[in-house]
């Protein structure tokens, strides 16, 4: 039986959940070797980030395990949050904007320092085992201090600042 509301509470069946529910969103792309990887932003997974791997043959699997999501507030908008190397997935996790390392078939484990520190846009640097990118440290008063820095791939060196400024 339909039902009378005053003007304005009118209450829709027609929610944004279900609308954008079926959505996948496709953030960032990544090569390597014949296999290519992707970022899939999934409202269904409370909008996490989920690294996706294609292989050449059309199998496609979820490379991030829940509750990991690949994604950077550098700058506050974001960046790239993932590069691969040999099958190694390195990625950019929100919850604690720590950089880490994820082997084929393993966890992901962290590369960087529980620290305010967040990174973006890395690179890979195969001739020294390391990852180029941006690292935008919040541990001081004022404005954060960008830098691009180098992050050992394996998480045992200290980082080394390879430029500073604004």
């Amino acid at each position: 039986m339909p039902q009378t509301a005053p003007y304005g509470s009118w209450k829709s069946p027609i929610t944004t959940d279900l609308i954008v529910s079926g959505f996948i969103g496709l953030v960032q792309l990544a090569l390597d070797g014949e296999d290519v990887y992707w970022i899939e932003m999934r409202p269904s997974e409370g909008g996490r980030m989920v690294v996706v791997k294609r292989t050449p043959d059309g199998d496609t699997a979820d490379v991030t395990p829940d509750p990991f999501s690949a994604r950077t507030r550098v700058h506050e908008y974001g960046g790239g949050a993932m590069l691969v190397h040999d099958g190694v997935v390195f990625f950019s996790n929100f919850a604690d904007q720590r950089m880490y390392r994820q082997d084929p078939g393993g966890q992901p484990e962290p590369i960087t320092p529980e620290a305010d520190l967040r990174y973006a846009d890395g690179c890979f640097d195969a001739g020294r085992g390391r990852i180029i990118c941006v690292r935008e440290d919040h541990t001081g008063d004022g404005e954060p201090a960008n830098a691009i820095v180098a992050v050992d791939a394996q998480g045992q060196a200290e980082q080394q600042v390879l430029f500073q400024g604004s």
